[in-house]
């Protein structure tokens, strides 16, 4: 999940949310198993997010480190928008809603998990239990409080330009990054002029070599190797050796999923059936969690006449 500014031209946001879809399916999520769908198609996001913004102390927020990276880039913070303050709120609520057990994310974001499982711990406490029956709800434990899933390997990938800073897609120079639709020759291009070290022989686990370690666990993740197989295979290598093998590997990585969304992307029918579909479906988990904290919470029931 990343905090997005919203495009000027509209158009550009719809089609944002199109590719977006398009990429999850490419990359092989199967709606037949998971729903996939756009989250402002379910108002309970919205919803939830401005009550657990309630309970949220702005504290809490201010801590989070994408805030104040943000915020430093500004000066001194006074153009920067509130969205980026709540939006760690918006992310809990878009992870509690479905009463999740485990959460898969990379390592730069779990503060953002940490932070919807104190939000979670925070309003149980507050209003779940004894409280929570009281008030007739079905559910009196309101929120699971998530536990992270992240990967063994690939967890944290670096810049390509800078291996302590992490790869975004936020960066100003696009060749810190490797886009999933990036072209072959963009991406070899990319790796020709990555950055790299004067050290002769590559290591994975030198914390003085960043670049070493973060192009060798792209190498790693795209393959599918294990650590000792990967090392075997690439350690005595020089780096004119093993950039063209991490750009071929890489290259046949994005190839079936660039086939993929091609089909997706030509075919908006069924994209949009798979989308309505996913909705409609989330729809009924949000709205059970929502209401169920609505109830606990104190709020009235809508009357039908």
């Amino acid at each position: 999940m990343h905090a997005i500014t919203l495009p000027h031209n509209p158009t550009d946001l719809l089609q944002s949310t199109r590719c977006s879809a398009a990429l999850y399916l490419a990359c092989g999520i199967d709606p037949a198993r998971s729903n996939i769908f756009v989250q402002s198609h379910i108002s309970a996001h919205a919803e939830l997010t401005w009550l657990l913004s309630c309970i949220t102390p702005i504290g809490w927020l201010r801590k989070m480190i994408q805030f104040k990276e943000k915020s430093k880039k500004s000066g001194n913070g006074e153009e920067v928008g509130t969205g980026l303050l709540t939006y760690p709120v918006l992310m809990a609520a878009d992870i509690l809603l479905y009463q999740s057990d485990l959460v898969p994310v990379g390592e730069d974001q779990r503060q953002h998990l940490e932070l919807a499982r104190d939000i979670a711990e925070r309003t149980n406490y507050l209003y779940g239990g004894k409280k929570a029956k009281k008030m007739g709800c079905e559910h009196t434990r309101l929120f699971k409080v998530p536990e992270a899933l992240i990967p063994p390997a690939g967890a944290r990938v670096m810049s390509l330009q800078d291996g302590t800073a992490k790869m975004s897609k936020s960066a100003d120079s696009d060749l810190s990054r490797i886009n999933i639709l990036d072209t072959p020759d963009t991406i070899a291009a990319k790796i020709k002029k990555c950055k790299t070290d004067a050290v002769e022989g590559l290591e994975l686990n030198n914390p003085e070599r960043p670049e070493a370690r973060n192009l060798l666990t792209i190498y790693q993740c795209v393959t599918g190797m294990t650590t000792e197989e990967m090392l075997k295979e690439v350690e005595s290598m020089r780096w004119g050796d093993f950039k063209p093998k991490l750009t071929d590997a890489l290259i046949e990585h994005l190839r079936p999923i660039h086939g993929r969304y091609e089909e997706v992307m030509g075919d908006s029918a069924v994209l949009d059936r798979i989308l309505a579909r996913g909705a409609e479906q989330a729809e009924k988990e949000a709205q059970a969690t929502l209401q169920n904290v609505k109830q606990a919470l104190g709020f009235s029931s809508r009357l039908h006449t």
